[in-house]
């Protein structure tokens, strides 16, 4: 008790100059009225001087590099294994012989390939695809031109096989020029299935995992299906050599 009354008794005694010199200060010392913002006028002159001492190698440093010309985008090359779409171009007899029959005979019928998959198709079909189709949407109107097939009731025109026990088998898909004939199909929807619930389980364990899936499809209707003549080939043809 009485050591704790000595130091009372000292702090009361000892005069106020052993404070520290930041709290001697006045508190309006630490107000300033001078703006400090970057204009000319407030800067001094030894600073904006002072840049004529900086050395062209720290000058070089600090300044902006030089923008860069974007590198080209190389070409992608196909893998050894990719498919490669083949489309005939030339009349060949058989075109100039079985154009015209399949012209006069209405009622057509078309292959058309989508993403891979062959469909048989005629006018007004409606076709569920076993997929979703990226990048299209309900009232889309899609342009089909890889087809294989083009055919009626007593005649069919169909676009070159590769040989089989070739190098080109299994590589090489042949396709019918797209202007002898014009298919399209619009967008009606997409459906989606019921939801499929499956258990997975492992050998010797109790555990079961519980999968669920909902596949969605896309829904086209072929609105419009037509063959067109021999002379509207030829024509299109030397339409495209211009």
């Amino acid at each position: 008790m009485a050591l704790f009354a000595r130091t009372i008794r000292r702090s009361l005694l000892d005069p106020p100059s052993t404070l520290p010199q930041t709290l001697l200060l006045p508190f309006r010392a630490s107000i300033t009225t001078v703006s400090h913002n970057l204009e000319a006028g407030n800067v001094p002159d030894p600073l904006i001087q002072s840049g004529q001492h900086i050395s062209p190698d720290l000058q070089q440093k600090t300044e902006a590099p030089p923008s860069r010309p974007r590198p080209s985008l190389k070409p992608i090359t196909p893998t050894p294994n990719a498919r490669e779409d083949v489309v005939s171009q030339n009349i060949t007899p058989s075109i100039r012989k079985l154009l015209p029959l399949l012209h006069t005979q209405p009622a057509h019928y078309l292959t058309i390939h989508i993403h891979g998959r062959p469909y048989l198709l005629t006018e007004g079909d409606t076709l569920r695809l076993p997929f979703l189709m990226p990048n299209v949407k309900p009232g889309d109107v899609l342009r089909l031109n890889r087809a294989t097939h083009i055919g009626s009731r007593d005649f069919t025109l169909k676009a070159p096989e590769v040989v089989k026990g070739t190098r080109d088998h299994g590589k090489k898909v042949f396709y019918l020029d797209e202007r002898l004939f014009t298919c399209r199909a619009r967008v009606v929807g997409i459906e989606s299935e019921p939801m499929r619930v499956m258990g997975k389980t492992k050998r010797r364990q109790r555990h079961t995992r519980h999968v669920r899936s909902k596949h969605r499809y896309t829904v086209l209707k072929i609105s419009e299906m037509e063959v067109r003549s021999l002379e509207e080939y030829e024509r299109a043809l030397k339409s495209s050599v211009k």
